[in-house]
């Protein structure tokens, strides 16, 4: 069946064009778009009219962590997927460190399974660089590319034995593989839980130096010449690292990076009442170093806005900010979040979809993210100026740990189409 979207605001990300127009897809992709008066629309089966609502590529999150197996409590895929949904993301790369890890094919091949069978949206398992996530030993790389993995990383465990990482980026390259750093010099960060400087000093919580993450950047870059791997550095989050992965760049190395959508709308003056739900990692940092990440977004330095949620349960939070786990959940309120950066007029909408839809699609080697003919029709249609206040006892995972409840934001997503089937919301 074919399905018009009309009277839209198309986001094309791979332009960089906003327009009013209309869409066409049928049979889940993408037949044309077509500008408002300068083309007419073709005839179709059912209309859809978007009362200038914005319409885009969904969004692809890399980095979400689905609990299942071994702690369905906190998220599954079932939950995990309807908050996808509902947030406007039609693509999730999951990562690994679950209990058991996803370090072999059978593992592997258990979520994908279990996820088609419960999860409205698509979803792409990462698999562990190394056994166990102990920087001891790398997996089989080839038999769980095989397998579907599309990424390989421990995550936020930093491989400390460089031997290891060498041999493994090798291995990867040779296969064409790519591989997911966090890049923390691991002495310096053990412990902190706080970006280091005179407010960590004031509150009497150990932190953790920016440079940190400078150094272990540098770390991996020097690896990466060496070894010629492809790499996406999870997270760059400081003013610091950014002149290391300009050079990088510009000297051809295969490497992008990203950052999550919390470190882009929050500092570390948010911790100032020891509130458990700002734990995350990396902490948040300074305002500086915010600023600085937001002109390399949009720059197109640092490639890819993400999630990186993370789901605790009540038990994992209620605890002395120190003792606390961190992380927060990000699938539903990546979107809104996001709109405080378009409505301060530091990021336009075609390039907050290029960090948040193309460019991730690009790297994990997915057609999605586009609107081009014959992509898939994976769309989110949402209005960016719909004022809400945030209540997390309405979100759909099974966890709540957002730092945004009770803030007031705007941005509502109306539909989330995959595949050409509405999977929340309608028109």
């Amino acid at each position: 069946m074919t399905t018009l979207l009309t009277n839209a605001r198309l986001i094309d990300p791979e332009a960089g064009t906003e327009y009013r127009g209309w869409l066409a897809y049928d049979g889940g992709h993408i037949l044309a778009t077509g500008k408002e008066g300068a083309a007419p629309a073709p005839r179709v089966d059912q209309t859809y009219d978007c009362d200038g609502m914005c319409v885009a590529p969904g969004i692809v999150d890399i980095g979400v962590k689905v609990c299942e197996p071994g702690e369905r409590h906190k998220e599954s895929f079932k939950t995990a997927g309807l908050a996808a949904a509902a947030g406007g993301v039609t693509t999730i790369a999951t990562r690994p460190d679950t209990n058991p890890v996803i370090d072999t094919p059978e593992t592997l091949e258990f979520v994908t399974r279990r996820a088609r069978e419960v999860t409205p949206v698509r979803m792409h398992s990462m698999a562990a660089l190394t056994k166990g996530l102990r920087g001891e030993e790398m997996t089989e790389i080839g038999f769980l590319l095989d397998a579907g993995a599309v990424a390989f990383t421990d995550t936020t465990r930093v491989i400390q034995n460089t031997k290891v990482l060498s041999r493994a980026l090798t291995y990867a390259r040779s296969l064409d593989a790519l591989v997911i750093g966090h890049p923390q010099e691991p002495g310096l960060s053990s412990g902190a839980c706080i970006t280091g400087g005179k407010f960590a000093t004031l509150r009497g919580l150990p932190s953790v130096s920016p440079m940190a993450e400078r150094m272990g950047l540098d770390r991996d870059i020097a690896l990466l010449e060496m070894t010629g791997a492809k790499y996406h550095a999870d997270q760059i989050t400081t003013a610091r690292a950014l002149p290391a992965l300009e050079r990088a760049k510009r000297n051809g190395l295969d490497i992008t990076a990203g950052i999550s959508i919390h470190h882009l709308t929050l500092n570390v003056l948010d911790v100032a009442d020891y509130r458990t739900f700002f734990k995350v990692t990396p902490p948040l940092r300074d305002e500086e170093d915010r600023q600085a990440a937001i002109e390399a977004v949009a720059s197109g330095l640092i490639d890819i806005v993400c999630s990186m949620h993370t789901p605790q349960d009540e038990e994992s939070k209620r605890l002395p900010f120190e003792e606390a786990a961190s992380g927060a959940v990000g699938l539903e309120t990546l979107l809104p979040a996001a709109m405080r950066l378009y409505h301060a007029g530091q990021l336009d909408l075609p390039t907050l979809f290029r960090a948040m839809s193309l460019n991730p699609s690009k790297r994990l080697g997915l057609p999605s993210g586009r609107l081009s003919p014959d992509a898939p029709a994976d769309l989110v249609v949402f209005d960016p100026n719909a004022p809400f206040v945030l209540d997390r006892w309405r979100l759909n995972s099974k966890s709540k740990n957002t730092p945004f409840d009770g803030a007031r934001m705007e941005g509502r997503v109306r539909a989330t189409i995959v595949g050409g089937n509405f999977v929340y919301g309608a028109l």
